[in-house]
């Protein structure tokens, strides 16, 4: 009896032809799981898909819920964004489909799980390190990593053996997506050079096609945790998918990134996260608000550690454990309502209020009101620039007279 594998399964390029792969060099017998993070792909079609390309079985899981609670809004509490332009879609849901690629593969009894990653990328890191951590004794197959084949050469594949796949030669992009983002790479876009075409783009329109009115969304955020848009309450599903329709229609969103990838080479990528994009624009909003001058600031470089560890494929860690205990403490007072204005692709933050506010109207008005007692300032400017008296006095007013 053959062993069985379960596989990471996409319905895109290089999981359907894996299967078929797994299934005449390797003889396992391939389950393929598809793991719903919002990937607005059809589940009969993947499952027609699957079983075409040689799989003995077709897993569903409904991921969506807890992917956007879970692991994507923890992310925005962090304010984690990669080299300051990627919100890190793709790499906040593959430890969440590892996490069900093992607990599928406890349910099946498999020896093995697999993906399609290639040996260039990330995600066979993020997948492979995921694995590792929660199930060391699992092998780990990457199909396309062994195999070595360009994506020309699987195309063909698919072709020879009739797995239906929805490339092309004249449209060779791969994607991947789900309710935080989508990317797109490969194809014209490996140039630099070359401006993506509109045909890349499906979430968010050009800045020329987006309303000349601008649009205005109020956020409200409960300790750190988007809860409502426009004053009703939304569950974290329906209010990621609301404000992607609100942000992509101002073309909000895109991003052309040449990014560093772990494995040590550049890459340019393409993504589109309108949803994430005006999400922690109005949570940095919230945060300039409620929390304090030092936190701002240490939270700062928490937020590039913790960006770098999920890119990374440490989520299954310690050291993520201690940051993320950090981070939930900072957002206890995080808590309040921010107007963001999506317009011809920005999505700037134009009004915030907050019951836990630190700005205070009496201390900050030139006006009217104001209580601030200036006759104080003197005496704090002399203690304040002590040092710095001192240190010219000693040092470079004795310099000027040798």
């Amino acid at each position: 009896m053959a062993e069985k594998l379960i596989l990471a399964y996409s319905g895109g390029l290089d999981t359907s032809v894996a299967v078929r792969w797994l299934k005449e060099e390797r003889g396992y017998d391939v389950v393929c799981l598809t793991v719903d993070v919002g990937m607005q792909k059809d589940r009969e079609t993947l499952q027609s898909r699957a079983l075409a390309a040689g799989g003995v079985a077709f897993r569903w899981a409904e991921a969506q819920e807890t992917f956007i609670r879970h692991f994507a809004f923890p992310a925005l509490a962090a304010g984690a964004v990669y080299e300051k332009q990627y919100p890190l879609a793709t790499a906040l849901g593959r430890p969440l489909i590892a996490k069900v690629l093992v607990d599928t593969a406890r349910q099946e009894g498999a020896t093995a799980v697999g993906h399609g990653s290639t040996g260039k990328g990330n995600d066979q890191v993020r997948f492979d390190v995921s694995v590792q951590a929660l199930a060391p004794d699992l092998r780990i197959v990457a199909p396309v990593r062994e195999w070595g084949m360009t994506r020309d050469e699987e195309i063909v594949y698919a072709q020879k053996h009739e797995i239906p796949v929805p490339v092309t030669k004249e449209s060779p992009y791969s994607t991947d997506e789900n309710l935080w983002g989508r990317s797109i790479e490969c194809g014209v876009l490996e140039d630099p050079w070359t401006e993506p075409p509109e045909d890349v783009f499906e979430w968010t329109k050009s800045v020329a096609d987006a309303p000349d009115k601008p649009g205005y969304v109020e956020i409200g955020f409960e300790r750190g945790m988007p809860v409502a848009l426009d004053g009703r309450e939304l569950d974290p599903v329906s209010l990621v998918n609301r404000l992607h329709e609100l942000a992509g229609e101002h073309g909000v969103g895109r991003i052309d990134h040449m990014e560093n990838r772990l494995v040590g080479i550049k890459s340019r990528e393409i993504y589109e996260a309108p949803a994430a994009v005006a999400l922690l624009r109005a949570h940095e909003g919230l945060e300039q608000m409620t929390l304090s001058k030092e936190q701002v600031r240490l939270k700062e470089r928490i937020a590039q550690e913790y960006a770098d560890l999920i890119y990374n494929g440490l989520w299954f860690t310690v050291h993520h454990q201690d940051i993320a205990a950090y981070v939930q403490s900072t957002q206890r007072h995080v808590t309040g309502s921010v107007r963001v204005r999506l317009h011809k692709g920005t999505a700037m933050v134009v009004g915030r209020k907050s019951p836990k506010s630190l700005y205070d109207f009496s201390l900050a008005t030139y006006d009217k009101g104001d209580v601030y007692d200036q006759s104080a300032a003197p005496g704090f400017i002399h203690i304040w620039g002590l040092p710095v008296r001192v240190q010219a006095r000693a040092q470079m007013l004795a310099e000027e007279g040798e």
